[in-house]
């Protein structure tokens, strides 16, 4: 099923593989195109359980120029080193880099003095436009690390930022925690308007646990209160759902 909500078009997919595939077409032949025409595909991507069934199925993809995409990731924990279990910049190297080899691969250092590294970081985007950006909606909402509330005007590009309650629940939920206590409270983050500036952006919203922040999102204010409500303002964006996820939707 497909809908547009405000600006945003929204797929509802029978479940989380037919999801990942179809976001997966999307997001290579996005890439393909990005190529062909410019030479280069700049492209970001989340992390986290929920966008696995998505990533594993881009990297089995045949038709992505992985030798021309520069890749990049969206957030990183203060304090992480790069070989830590619940490192966001493992994740990404051991999923997509060591996969698939992409032209380069631009990583959050998290050992880094936190400040300078946003500013670093935030000048490598400025130099590589992103064409691609594949994102996440968190359980209270967020988008990267930006948790309510966000602000949607953010005029930094890259930030420091503390992670609220339910975000760092999520974490150990998902099990790369073994307790809140052991979460870090702080992280780096790109902002909301540097994620939707990218040319496309794919949310990839799988699982019945993101059902409510979807309803949030898809149905209440465009808020800061709920970063994902940004989408539905952001034409160049496409929201990816199964029926878990969008369960909780009256349509």
């Amino acid at each position: 099923m497909h809908r547009l909500v405000d600006a945003t078009c929204v797929e509802v997919h029978a479940n989380a593989d037919t999801l990942a595939a179809a976001a997966a077409a999307q997001a290579a032949e996005l890439l393909g195109a990005a190529v062909a025409e410019r030479g280069v595909a700049n492209a970001m991507f989340a992390t986290g359980n929920s966008q696995l069934r998505f990533v594993e199925a881009l990297v089995s993809h045949p038709a992505v120029p992985w030798q021309r995409v520069v890749v990049f990731h969206m957030d990183e924990y203060v304090g992480v080193g790069p070989d830590h279990p619940a490192g966001f910049r493992r994740w990404v190297r051991e999923r997509i880099v060591d996969r698939v080899r992409p032209l380069e691969a631009h990583y959050l250092d998290g050992t880094a003095e936190p400040v300078a590294e946003c500013r670093r970081y935030a000048d490598l985007l400025l130099a590589h436009p992103l064409h691609l950006c594949c994102l996440g909606i968190g359980e209270n909402g967020h988008l990267a690390f930006n948790d309510p509330p966000a602000d949607f005007e953010d005029p930094e590009d890259v930030k420091v930022v503390e992670l609220d309650a339910a975000c760092r629940a999520q974490q150990v939920h998902e099990g790369h925690f073994p307790s809140v206590d052991d979460v870090p409270r702080l992280a780096m983050t790109v902002t909301v308007p540097a994620l939707l500036r990218a040319e496309r952006v794919l949310a990839v919203v799988p699982e019945r646990r993101k059902a409510e922040a979807v309803r949030q999102a898809l149905t209440g204010p465009v808020s800061g209160a709920c970063p994902a409500s940004a989408l539905r303002a952001a034409a160049n964006a496409t929201l990816y759902l199964d029926r878990e996820s969008a369960s909780l939707l009256d349509w």
